[in-house]
């Protein structure tokens, strides 16, 4: 120790005599949990290169002591979960994710969404009801009175039972055209919102929407030009090739029509798979019918088979749920119709339980497939330009805020892209 009155003596080394030598233990940290391991050699001066420790005995010696692994008990964390302010959380989407956010996006609006989807339904489901009513009715006498079959049968042949038959899915179809499109948009408009966690009326939804109807109009119409031109080629190349055939080639034009069957149902697979992101690109981005398809065309390619499978997996199991819904209603009312006394009110009744049970399938059914395409949508921009960053950057300014403001619903603009 000193005297007081001059430095400290030093050692050979350089080193102070009240410091202990740099390779000795130094002292125990009371902060030092028990059992922790040796930190670095006490003692080294600051800015130095560290020295290199000495053997202390025969064998080799590591200079160090092993990098310590977290443990549980000493300050280990596992990595914090993604952000979820909404239905999903803001990372690239599993199909668990997919699915669990389409049942959240019904939950969490159900006024909304459940609520125009059921008029929807409705909508759609009354022509076909009607008409298939009709021609239950009329068939209701040849169960009565088996004689009286062939009338029923000229009945439905006439001009009356033709228009009965394919009259009324024709109004569906024309119904369903333009409900189901509006529809599809304004459901894309609440899911926009609902992945921040916010909530929207549904005609704060339609306000959104009204202006981007032209251009959902289109994509449906391209569609359906793009689905029905080789459907009308194959029917007139059969139809070319029947009659030129001898009367016994029936087999080669069932054989041609089973080919072209198979043909057709993977061109109908492949460009619906294409074309899925259509519609809530011309909702979300304001895209015009082409640009959006064109958009869709390029979010699809390089991952066409998860979405292609993401997209006929929902198809099945919403077909089955759908199925179990309206099963039993349509049974009902088919069996009420054919087995009734063909009177006004049996004819009435057995329209009312089909609609019915037409409405309760396509009621879940719409949206549903509505919302696994947006979040489809979502997940491949999140993959393929990070879109991700851009929903948990906005979701913090909108947690800092304490609200979704409608502001939310610019980024899903292409602009707004971490990577364009």
């Amino acid at each position: 120790m000193s005297d007081g009155h001059g430095p400290p003596p030093e050692t050979p080394s350089g080193w102070s005599a009240e410091q202990p030598p740099p390779y000795s233990a130094p002292p125990a940290s009371p902060w030092t949990a028990p059992g922790a391991p040796q930190q670095m050699p006490y003692g080294q001066p600051y800015g130095e290169p560290l020295q290199q420790q000495q053997p202390l005995g025969p064998g080799p010696q590591t200079p160090y002591p092993p990098y310590p692994h977290p443990q549980p008990g000493y300050g280990y964390a596992p990595p914090p979960p993604a952000l979820r302010p909404g239905i999903i959380p803001l990372r690239p989407l599993g199909l668990g994710d997919i699915l669990d956010g389409t049942i959240k996006l019904i939950r969490s609006n159900p006024k909304a969404v459940l609520g125009l989807s059921a008029v929807a339904a409705l909508l759609a489901s009354v022509p076909v009801a009607v008409g298939q009513a009709f021609v239950l009715d009329t068939m209701s006498g040849a169960f009565t009175d088996p004689e009286s079959a062939y009338t029923s049968s000229d009945q439905l042949t006439s001009v009356y039972g033709v228009a009965a038959q394919y009259g009324g899915t024709l109004v569906s179809y024309m119904v369903q055209f333009v409900v189901v499109t509006l529809l599809t948009g304004v459901l894309t408009r609440i899911l926009g919102r609902a992945v921040f966690g916010g909530t929207i009326t549904a005609g704060e939804a339609w306000r959104l929407v009204k202006g981007r109807a032209p251009a959902l109009f289109g994509v449906v119409a391209l569609m359906a030009v793009i689905m029905l031109v080789p459907l009308v080629v194959m029917v007139l190349l059969i139809v070319v090739v029947a009659l030129n055939v001898s009367s016994g080639g029936a087999g080669v034009v069932l054989g041609l029509t089973f080919l072209f069957m198979i043909a057709y149902l993977g061109y109908y697979l492949f460009f619906t798979t294409r074309f899925a992101f259509a519609s809530p690109i011309v909702v979300l981005e304001g895209r015009g019918a082409i640009e959006a398809m064109r958009r869709s065309w390029h979010l699809v390619t390089g991952d066409f088979w998860r979405v292609f499978g993401i997209l006929l997996l929902t198809s099945l199991l919403v077909g089955l749920v759908a199925g179990v819904l309206s099963v039993p209603f349509t049974l009902a009312g088919t069996l009420f119709g054919m087995f009734g006394a063909g009177s006004v009110a049996t004819t009435v009744v057995s329209a009312v339980l089909i609609a019915l049970g037409g409405t309760l399938g396509s009621m879940l059914t719409y949206p549903f497939q509505a919302g696994v395409a947006g979040l489809l949508y979502a997940d491949r921009r999140m993959r393929s330009e990070a879109f991700d960053l851009v929903l948990q950057t906005a979701a913090i300014e909108q947690q800092r805020q304490g609200w979704v403001h409608s502001s939310a619903d610019e980024l899903w603009h292409p602009s707004n892209s971490a990577r364009p």
